[in-house]
């Protein structure tokens, strides 16, 4: 079986730039993560032998001087001191464990330092996506040609919508190939055209670099999920946007503020730092009822919401985006981040439904028990965490279930 994952950087930018976050401040900090297959897939027998060797390859995936240099061209943001860090990291995949059972269902964990294992989750899912079309035959019937022209023309109809937008698709793409289509023809499809919208990039860096294209991303969920793992959700936004706001001083400044729902969000979401972060992203619940929600908050803090740029990554398609921009152009400053549909869009295939989730967090390795942590969201398909922790947290937010 070829190797899946070949280049350092063919990951997220937010992994980095998150990664770079936890050193400053976490950096003793361990961490569980946990697999989920929302679909319960059946995978094919010795699929997690396969697994277990494609990321005993990782070990050998080192960053190079290209790359290096990519990211200080287009990521000025990130301090000279990370770059060399990632000179010397190195994967483990003792970090890892898993077993498939009798079944034929995944069992998945991560485990150790934050600052290490952050850096597997998006990797490790873009191998299971790929191993599993492989293993399964179904690459087979991928065409790559046909899905250049269909990736060209999603492009052409969110740029003629007037669309800003960008790949999110990483995680669960059809494979290496099928991503690297994607931004080939919307790169093309954006420098052939000039209408009102705009392919701005993609969240992988490797592909970014290969295309010169600008990487797009900030955080994920994990940051504040492990913040409020350790000191409480009631706060764990504002401890997310401190941190963020000291380890990137205004840049990369969009947050992402639904981990545990508007409502705690929107209490922790002082002037300051209305003011500071650029803008926030929507990533659940209804699209245009998230966004009127942002709208009156800025409003009673006397922000104009049409200075601030909403970033929208909610399970889009080209249809969504468009209906979206048409809603939100005189509210807001709208983007889009564009994930499956663009990298996992062909005939007969069906994408795969899975996440790693960090589940539990200590702040040292010196403490002899982890907290347990979750994330609620805005949509209940997308909590995370077992059932006792979503309970409780849901109490400590004097929440009830579904009234986010």
């Amino acid at each position: 079986m070829r190797q899946i994952i070949r280049h350092f950087t063919d990951d997220d930018l937010y992994k980095f730039t998150m990664c770079c976050a936890v050193i400053e401040n976490f950096p003793r900090t361990q961490v569980r993560y946990k697999f989920n297959d929302r679909d319960n897939t059946v995978y094919p027998d010795g699929f997690a032998d396969e697994l277990l060797r494609q990321i005993q390859m990782l070990e050998d995936v080192i960053i190079t001087e290209e790359e290096i240099a990519f990211l200080q061209e287009k990521c000025s943001y990130i301090p000279a001191w990370f770059c060399s860090y990632l000179k010397g990291f190195r994967y483990d995949s003792k970090w890892v464990r898993i077993n498939q059972d009798q079944n034929g269902h995944l069992d998945i964990e991560f485990e150790g330092c934050w600052s290490n294992t952050i850096l597997l989750e998006v990797k490790v899912l873009a191998i299971i996506s790929e191993l599993y079309y492989i293993m399964t035959g179904e690459a087979e019937k991928l065409d790559y040609e046909g899905y250049y022209r269909k990736s060209h023309d999603k492009a052409r109809r969110l740029i003629e919508a007037g669309c800003t937008f960008s790949d999110f698709g990483t995680r669960r793409r059809a494979s290496f190939q099928a991503q690297d289509t994607v931004v080939k023809a919307m790169k093309n499809c954006q420098d052939t055209m000039s209408g009102p919208g705009r392919f701005i990039g993609t969240s992988n860096v490797y592909f970014a670099m290969k295309y010169d294209l600008v990487p797009i991303g900030t955080m994920a969920h994990e940051l504040i999920c492990a913040i409020a793992g350790m000191y409480g959700p009631q706060m764990a936004n504002y401890l997310a946007m401190k941190t963020w706001a000291s380890t990137y001083r205004g840049a990369l400044g969009t947050f992402l503020y639904d981990t545990y729902g508007w409502r705690i969000f929107s209490l922790n979401f002082s002037e300051d730092y209305a003011n500071m972060f650029k803008g926030l992203r929507v990533d659940s619940g209804d699209n245009c009822h998230e966004l009127d929600l942002i709208v009156e908050k800025y409003r009673s803090l006397n922000i104009d919401p049409r200075t601030k740029q909403i970033v929208f990554s909610n399970g889009l398609n080209v249809d969504k985006a468009i209906e979206i921009q048409r809603y939100a152009e005189d509210k807001c400053i709208p983007s889009f981040g564009i994930g499956t549909h663009f990298t996992n869009d062909f005939e007969d295939v069906r994408p795969r439904n899975i996440v790693i989730k960090l589940v539990a967090v200590k702040i040292t390795e010196s403490w002899t028990f982890y907290c347990s942590t979750c994330k609620l969201s805005e949509d209940k398909g997308k909590y995370s965490g077992d059932e006792a922790t979503v309970c409780r947290f849901l109490e400590a937010l004097h929440l009830t279930d579904g009234e986010l």
